[in-house]
């Protein structure tokens, strides 16, 4: 019997050894699985990684604005500094880029700041439509209000407009805002002029051609497509008075008081108008971390920009006159420059 009881004493110690051996063992398992946490770590960083999209597409306007050449040019530097693959879209500007923001269909956008804040508080052209999605990386320069004509259509002021052909802009860009409110404190309307809705390129050969008399473009300067028609035309802006300059920044507080300077389009002398300013805006839905390495990638690279506009470009004042919310990742690079 005691013999019986020493073997059954002996299985069980045995069984407990085992168990205990077994209990060991998982410790040692577990224990790797911690020393995989290399492995872990890398699915970390892989995470991270994942928060920065694979592809992204910059919108712009159209070929002979200023957002073009830019929008290639931060298409590149980001693409170079951060590993995301980039492109510049050619488009309406504007409005038709925060519409096409709020669609999902693009990450980035040129803007103006004032129809910027028109689509957040769904005015304007945005009426019922609201575009809630989008927030600032920063404003960028002066958008320039031209007035282009040539010395042959004899027109010489904002009045002379009446009863002309005159492009507007692109269907759905800002400019043709900028148009109708110009002509408003003129006590002109867009029923006043033979509209013509052409994009910047379209409306400088227009001009050339003689199809039409006068065009409203609103960039930076100098503008590529007006420097175009400078090349073969004499170019003539028109200068807008400052009782007027006055009244429009009075009614709509986002214009600023600007100056095309003589010597650009081959100017004499300068020429008095207003300016808005050009913004990046960009989806909320881009990660903080994303929109950081983007803010970062362009205010920190603009001297591979080969344009007259990035020298203008003070990331110091990028955060000013925005109109909408800045992007979290934006706010983080400001805060972390001091600006």
């Amino acid at each position: 019997m005691k013999k019986k009881q020493f073997l059954l004493l002996t299985v069980l110690m045995l069984a407990l050894s085992m168990f205990l051996a077994a209990c060991g063992g998982g410790d040692s398992e577990e224990g790797n699985g911690t020393d995989n946490g290399g492995t872990d770590s890398g699915d970390q960083a892989g995470e991270e990684n994942a928060d920065l999209p694979d592809f992204m597409s910059i919108l712009t306007g159209g070929t002979g604005g200023t957002y073009y050449p830019l929008g290639g040019a931060f298409a590149s530097i980001i693409k170079e500094e951060t590993g995301i693959d980039t492109n510049s879209e050619t488009s309406g500007a504007s409005a038709e880029n925060m519409t096409t923001l709020k669609n999902g269909d693009a990450e980035i956008a040129f803007t103006q700041t004032d129809i910027a804040s028109y689509a957040a508080e769904g005015k304007a052209m945005f009426e019922g439509n609201a575009v809630e999605n989008v927030q600032a990386i920063g404003t960028l320069y002066p958008e320039t209000i031209h007035i282009v004509t040539t010395a042959k259509t004899g027109i010489k002021s904002v009045e002379d407009l009446k009863g002309k052909k005159v492009s507007i802009g692109a269907p759905g860009s800002g400019t043709a805002l900028n148009a109708e409110q110009i002509l408003e404190v003129y006590g002109l309307s867009i029923d006043d002029i033979e509209k013509q809705d052409l994009d910047f390129a379209e409306s400088t050969d227009g001009i050339q051609d003689g199809a039409i008399d006068a065009a409203f473009v609103t960039a930076g300067s100098p503008a590529g497509a007006v420097e175009g028609l400078s090349a073969t035309s004499d170019v003539v802006i028109v200068p807008l008075d400052e009782d007027k300059i006055e009244a429009l920044k009075e009614k709509y507080p986002y214009y600023v008081n600007d100056e095309i300077p003589a010597g650009t389009y081959g100017l004499a002398d300068p020429v008095p108008t207003v300016a808005v300013s050009a913004m990046l805006a960009v989806v909320d839905s881009l990660s903080e971390d994303a929109v950081y390495q983007i803010t970062k990638a362009i205010f920190e690279n603009l001297d591979k920009v080969q344009h007259a506009k990035a020298e203008v470009i003070d990331p110091a004042k990028a955060k000013e006159g925005t109109g909408i919310e800045i992007h979290p990742g934006a706010q983080k690079y400001f805060d972390e420059k001091g600006y």
